[in-house]
């Protein structure tokens, strides 16, 4: 059987909140950013690339404390959802302790809320929680909410020495090059690869290029890396 799904922070995982049920299934985005490069006499524009955007888990996590003491008693179900969400009751609790606050409260050594990891049995997703949605669903007599459901998005968390880690594992070599087809220019080719044609003259001059007017169909052209 699958183990709960829990969220923990980064810095202390003796932190952890777990659900009262494990959700039915969650959604995964990734995308790309890219720029519109307008050239004249193209008629569309060239795609630019510019930077990849953080993947986002979506997912809804429930909890029930109906019924679930050992005398059969029940309990406020916002003692788990507060964990994540960061205290309802207003200001009489805007300096509750550290041990008190929220995942989304502000940490007062970080200044910032903490880096927390999403498990779900082999799932592990180091986050940001980026936002969130609560629903009571039941209550009892005296108006204690004991069912709830927290819609929570998640975005993803790495820093930056181990982006820059991979980089340089998966790029040895930053040296591009580019074959000639007919119909290229060195403005159209810096262009597609600085994303502004006025930085032809860096290829001209890596290049040694007598006359940049004239390129031949076939040949390779070594795009340097622009400082």
């Amino acid at each position: 059987m699958l183990v709960k799904a829990y969220i923990t922070r980064k810095d202390k995982p003796d932190v952890v909140v777990p659900c009262m049920f494990n959700p039915k299934e969650f959604s995964v985005e990734k995308s790309n950013q890219f720029a519109e490069v307008n050239i004249p006499g193209l008629p569309s524009p060239v795609l630019q690339f510019v930077r990849g955007n953080a993947r986002t888990v979506t997912l809804d996590l429930f909890f029930n404390t109906y019924g679930v003491k050992s005398d059969g008693s029940s309990g406020d179900v916002r003692e788990y959802t507060d964990k994540i969400t960061g205290w309802d009751a207003g200001s009489m609790y805007s300096k509750l302790p550290e041990e008190k606050k929220g995942l989304m409260d502000i940490d007062s050594d970080l200044h910032a809320p903490p880096i927390c990891r999403f498990i779900w049995g082999d799932f592990q997703f180091q986050c940001i929680i980026e936002k969130t949605s609560k629903k009571f669903t039941m209550f009892l007599p005296d108006g204690t909410p004991v069912r709830a459901t927290v819609n929570v998005t998640l975005k993803e968390y790495r820093e930056v020495e181990i982006q820059v880690q991979e980089i340089a594992t998966t790029s040895a070599d930053l040296t591009k090059r580019w074959t000639v087809t007919q119909g290229d220019s060195l403005w159209l080719i810096s262009s597609r690869e600085y994303g502004s044609p006025k930085d032809w003259r860096l290829i001209a001059e890596k290049n040694r290029m007598d006359n940049p007017r004239i390129l031949r169909p076939g040949s390779e052209l070594v795009i340097p890396l622009k400082e």
